[in-house]
């Protein structure tokens, strides 16, 4: 036989020794197929495959020989001592793989991985080793070895560069954290690259909100440190100089669109703080006015003229006709979850509108809001044709569900407890659903929410709630109340900050008055035999001892028990300009809540409330707030019911106990019966300040205030004359039936109301803890100026002392966990 081809002829001359598994052709191919004679890289190139322990490359005459020693072939990977990571986890993040060749390099390489993987899971110090177990017929089994250590975390963020805003301040914008003695409760100080790309973002959008138009991050550095016992994570930036607005004009080069016109919608104004959020706002509103007009290709661009000497920035907005770009298709992709509507309904344009990336841009920021996915990229890419775009949404879903137990205690609830079982992409639909339940001392109940974001495809939240809820009042009234019902309500967004909310509520108000051995309450008019005084059995009825001296509902409460329904319908105006709803530091928050009560039911009445805050950071991390608050209820009836006037106490002046403000009945105990008023008004100051030497994330601040505000004018019963009631307080007559008990003491249907337009105010200290299992705040206030009631005797019962009166409570305390 004559071989023609020179490659056969080759190959015949290349002898293979000592493969067992590996066929011997393939062995050749490295020989014949390299293009290269050279012994040293056939033995490199074969050894680079991992099948060979070892490779000898020799000649003998014409003839190569290669001789080689195959490398096992692994049987399992297994893994021992990982606890606090899963065996399934890690060995996702091997290359050793079982039926796969077994190399030393490789578990070596593999044990560098693992502890990386530890190290990003905030276990830097475990220890991670890899051994070989042979077994028969050329397998092994690999397996390594962990030896877990306690959490390693971030132990330092470090900033340099930094001088407009400290270490502290540029650290609490990010939510990577350092190790402290919370860790063991936290994660948010274990090392996470894509955390802290994010945080850094937030540092750099706050510079670029506070005027400083050129900062940059030069440079940002993770280090695990071995002898600290953690990540280090080196920030440096460099700020720039702080820039105010200078001039602010809008260029039209649109035909038919008077820049003067659009001047109104831009949200910047010369001598403002540069804010690049505000400039982006301004972009969008431009953008949507101008395509309103017709112009659907237009585009808006800020065009920024710095003054370094000046530290100013000249703002003019360019409206100029933009390519003509049509959306060919938008693709949504990477969600498992949510369907494709609720991500498409955050654009502003669809496919075959005209292409504006401002729209985009927004539609980026509003996906992120939403809070549905871990991450989301738009990026766009050609069409089909020159004018067609194809826009590209890559998101990946998250869990949105939460189940939680939250513990508390409040000096008006007591001890509370709820269970709340909440969705907020309830079937990836984008809805809102939420079921809780509550347990308390003095409070329970359930109520059930419901929100469609997007009403019949319109930027309109829709949504209705269901409740019930138990309140123990005996501790200021003598009574006990339930509401059940339940509330439709739209939400119309005007723009950004201002919203409309019209709703209608449906509800049963059942008043009762508990009557028994431990609570008689209502035992003038239902007697208790051998507890109520006059009754067999018990203790004769005198003027000072009598059904009313162990405690009576008032008669303005008899008057209303039973169970009454409302039907009202009512309006928020509702304004958030704040920097932050978890943490404000500047900002305005304002509330308008007009109400009317009567559209069928027994309730009538008008209502309007007003509450108001305004943030201002003064200095670092101290910030000033001012709150007004007001509100006034009027019958477009008969008389106001008792139910339907406001009780106010700390939530008004801190200082005074819960319904411990307003006019009250003097008779039967003039400290628990509070009648409620209809107007009241108030306002307060407050400054918030870190506790220095405490760590930031701790979440521990102080805060001194003052408050001031009244409570007066009750609105119910009949006045009459004729009628003994101790000084200062007037008779009011209801209809409620008198009362003889055993022929010596008579409860008539007189009420003696004191209602006294007070100014109440206080001072005070307060400790805030924005602790990880939720907030909590105690408050210390001093009453400055009360209604202290006034001394007398009681004509109907002889009893003296001070009647009327505010009831004060200095120390206050709220607060719950979730576990």
């Amino acid at each position: 036989m004559v071989a023609v081809s020179g490659s056969v002829v080759f190959a015949q001359s290349v002898l293979v020794q000592g493969n067992r598994r590996v066929d011997a052709e393939t062995i050749r191919s490295y020989v014949t197929g390299q293009g290269s004679s050279n012994p040293q890289e056939i033995r490199q190139n074969l050894m680079a495959t991992g099948l060979f322990s070892n490779v000898q490359v020799s000649r003998r005459g014409a003839q190569t020989v290669v001789s080689v020693q195959e490398n096992d072939t692994i049987n399992r990977v297994a893994f021992e001592g990982n606890r606090r990571l899963k065996g399934d986890v890690l060995l996702g993040q091997v290359q050793s793989k079982a039926r796969g060749p077994l190399s030393q390099q490789l578990i070596d390489a593999d044990v560098e991985r693992l502890k990386e993987v530890y190290r990003r899971a905030g276990y830097g110090l475990a220890t991670i080793s890899g051994r070989i177990q042979p077994l028969p017929n050329g397998r092994s089994d690999v397996v390594f070895t962990v030896v877990e250590s306690g959490k390693t975390g971030i132990k330092s963020i470090n900033f340099a560069g930094n001088g407009a805003y400290s270490s502290s301040r540029l650290r609490g914008l990010m939510s990577s954290t350092e190790s402290n003695f919370l860790s063991w409760i936290k994660t948010s100080d274990v090392y996470d690259p894509d955390r802290i790309n994010s945080d850094l973002e937030l540092v750099r959008r706050y510079y670029l909100k506070n005027g400083y138009a050129d900062f940059r991050i030069i440079s940002s550095d993770a280090r695990f440190d071995d002898a600290a016992g953690g990540w280090v994570v080196d920030v440096t930036v460099d700020e720039g100089p702080q820039y105010k607005v200078g001039n602010v004009s809008v260029d039209s080069r649109l035909r038919d669109v008077d820049p003067a016109a659009l001047q109104s919608l831009v949200n910047t104004s010369a001598g403002d703080t540069y804010n690049a959020e505000a400039v982006e706002r301004s972009l969008v509103t431009l953008t949507t006015e101008v395509a309103k007009r017709g112009y659907a290709f237009a585009q808006v661009r800020p065009r920024g003229e710095r003054d370094a000497a000046g530290q100013q920035i000249g703002i003019t907005y360019v409206v100029e006709e933009g390519p003509r770009v049509y959306v060919e298709r938008i693709n949504v992709r990477g969600n498992t979850r949510t369907r494709d509507y609720v991500v498409r309904r955050e654009l502003d344009l669809g496919e075959g509108d005209a292409y504006n990336k401002v729209f985009v841009d927004r539609a980026e920021r509003r996906l992120n809001n939403l809070g549905f996915f871990n991450k989301v990229r738009i990026t766009n890419e050609p069409g089909s044709a020159p004018d067609r775009v194809v826009v590209n949404i890559d998101v990946e879903d998250k869990a949105t569900g939460s189940f939680s137990v939250a513990g508390g205690y409040s000096t008006s609830d007591g001890v509370i407890g709820e269970v709340s079982l909440s969705e907020s992409n309830f079937l990836g639909r984008g809805q809102y659903v939420r079921i809780a339940g509550t347990m308390g001392q003095r409070t329970q109940g359930i109520d059930f929410s419901f929100t469609e974001p997007y009403f019949l495809g319109h930027r309109i939240a829709a949504g209705f709630d269901l409740f019930s809820k138990f309140n123990d009042n005996t501790n200021i009234g003598y009574f006990e109340s339930r509401v059940t019902g339940g509330q439709v309500r739209f939400s119309f967004p005007i723009t950004e900050e201002f919203s409309i909310t019209p709703r209608y509520s449906i509800y049963t108000t059942e008043i009762k008055i508990p009557n028994s051995y431990s609570k008689p309450y209502n035992d003038c008019s239902f007697p208790l035999a051998g507890i109520t005084p006059g009754t067999p059995g018990a203790s004769t009825a005198t003027t000072a001892f009598n059904c009313l001296t162990n405690g009576e509902a008032t008669v303005a409460v008899k008057e209303a028990q039973g169970t009454t329904l409302t039907s009202l319908v009512g309006l928020n105006f509702n304004y958030n300009s704040l920097d932050s709803y978890q943490s404000p530091r500047n900002g305005f928050v304002a509330e308008i809540k007009p109400e009317f009560a009567g559209l069928g039911g027994d309730s009538k009445f008008l209502r309007v409330s007003a509450d108001a805050r305004y943030y201002r950071e003064f200095l670092e991390d101290f910030v000033g707030i001012a709150r007004i608050q007001g509100g006034h209820v009027q019958s477009t009836g008969d008389d106001l019911r008792m139910i339907d006037h406001y009780f106010l106490g700390p939530t008004l002046v801190r200082g005074f106990a819960p319904s411990g403000i307003g006019p009250r009945d003097l008779r039967n105990d003039p400290t628990a019966n509070a009648l409620g008023g209809t107007t009241y008004f108030g306002g307060s100051l407050e400054v918030q300040f870190p506790i220095f030497g405490l760590p930031r994330d701790l979440g521990l601040k102080g805060a001194v205030f003052a408050d001031a505000g009244t409570l007066f004018n009750y609105d119910g019963g009949t006045k009459v004359g004729g009628v003994n009631c101790p000084a200062g307080s007037e008779a009011r007559q209801f209809n409620v039936s008198t009362v003889e008990l055993g022929g010596v003491f008579a409860q008539n249907n007189i009420a003696c109301v004191r209602d006294k337009n007070v100014i109440r105010s206080s001072v005070g200290v307060s400790l805030l803890w924005q602790s990880p299992l939720g907030p909590i705040r105690f408050d210390y206030a001093y009453a400055l100026s009360k209604d202290d009631g006034q001394w007398g005797t009681d004509p109907r019962t002889g009893i003296s002392g001070k009647f009327g009166g505010d009831r004060t409570q200095a120390f206050r305390f709220s607060g719950g966990a979730r576990f």
